[in-house]
């Protein structure tokens, strides 16, 4: 298997090219992409294997691990996430944004993204083709940043020599220029309160 690398733009992309990307993840592969922080790799949430190759990617076990969804909008994450009013303010004052916000899982979540769990990591970065992605595809798409431990910044923030560590593991690497060096911040929504689980890329100071 070698991948193949994409331009991709912060807006004005072709319907091809979203086409060409949604099709790629409804056959279960595996994508790279930019994202508002860091370079990401992700796939359906209905592909269990391609969970699988992200686990292997990441070495880790998908049952060991909190795993984070990228939603269309507002208003699909109700399908995946239980969202109470405490929630759904702050979740709509802070999304689009380099947040990832833990809230209870729901009965849609593939079972084995929430073993021991019951939790699933909300993300609508603000990046605009990854939205467009997402939508056309339907359904979330699994996110986690690429692997830094050992690595020099240009290893995980320039495409091309991202494209040419993982031309073999994944199948499509999306390449949006130059990406970030910090991931989201993760906050764990309680029921009236919020606990600040990674600081990073999203202010938290409104948190603290």
């Amino acid at each position: 298997m070698s991948a193949e690398i994409r331009k991709v733009y912060d807006r004005n992309n072709s319907q091809e090219l979203i086409d060409y990307v949604v099709k790629v993840l409804e056959k279960g592969g595996v994508i790279i992409y930019p994202t508002d922080t860091m370079y990401a790799i992700g796939c359906s949430i209905q592909s269990q294997q391609a969970v699988n190759r992200i686990c292997e990617i990441k070495q880790i076990k998908p049952t060991k691990n909190r795993f984070s969804f990228i939603c269309a909008d507002l208003s699909s994450i109700a399908n995946f996430a239980k969202v109470s009013d405490f929630a759904f303010k702050i979740l709509k004052r802070y999304l689009p944004g380099p947040y990832t916000f833990v809230l209870p899982a729901s009965s849609k979540v593939p079972s084995v993204l929430v073993q021991g769990k019951k939790t699933v990591g909300i993300r609508i970065p603000d990046f605009q083709p990854i939205l467009d992605i997402v939508s056309q595809l339907g359904h979330p798409l699994l996110t986690t940043t690429l692997p830094q431990e050992g690595l020099a910044v240009e290893e995980y923030t320039d495409p091309s020599l991202i494209f040419d560590r993982y031309e073999n593991q994944v199948d499509l690497v999306l390449d949006g220029g130059y990406g970030g060096h910090f991931p989201s911040s993760v906050l764990d929504v309680l029921e009236d309160s919020i606990e600040i689980i990674r600081v990073g890329a999203g202010d938290v100071a409104d948190f603290e």
